[in-house]
């Protein structure tokens, strides 16, 4: 069947709107990737100490940087003393406290609205099929809340998967 000349330019007016979409949902994705980066660049120059020097001083900082950029070497050497610092300074943050991990609370009775507030705050949603609270925290933390109102916590452990034996059991056959 053959389409009038309407219906076609109708069709190509539509493909062509399709098309104007896809590329401003592509450059919008660019711009944000561009935002994101900048920010996370702006952070590290904060988190280095150098957002205090004034406009020049902290310019004129980066140009020596781009010079050393093209050397691999000392990109390598960079790269290696910023990683042992992001690790360092996780494990500073993290020296001492409890991970988070799945816990289960149960009260003996239903629990009043003002009770579950500070329950939903610290992660914690009512499963309604088993009746009790479930969440990721921390189990000290877990504990804390549980016994607030007459009630219990407890880790939730997952059990080891079954062994898969290497060969087929043919013995049986």
């Amino acid at each position: 069947m053959a389409r009038s000349l309407a219906e076609r330019l109708r069709a190509l007016e539509q493909q062509k709107a399709r098309l104007a979409e896809q590329e401003a949902k592509l450059k919008d994705a660019g711009r944000k990737a561009r935002t994101r980066r900048l920010i996370e660049a702006g952070a590290l120059v904060e988190k280095t100490g150098l957002l205090d020097l004034d406009a020049n001083a902290l310019y004129g900082a980066l140009l020596s940087l781009r010079d050393g950029a093209t050397n691999g070497r000392q990109v390598e050497q960079w790269a290696a003393l910023g990683g042992r610092t992001f690790a360092r300074e996780a494990g500073a943050r993290n020296e001492g406290k409890e991970p988070v991990e799945p816990v289960v609370l149960t009260f003996p009775n239903p629990l009043p609205k003002e009770a579950t507030a500070p329950l939903r705050a610290a992660g914690f949603r009512f499963n309604k099929v088993f009746q009790h609270w479930e969440g990721m925290t921390r189990f000290n933390e877990a504990e804390q809340l549980a016994s607030a109102n007459a009630g219990s916590a407890r880790r939730v452990t997952h059990p080891a998967p079954p062994a898969t034996p290497d060969a087929p059991d043919t013995a049986a056959a």
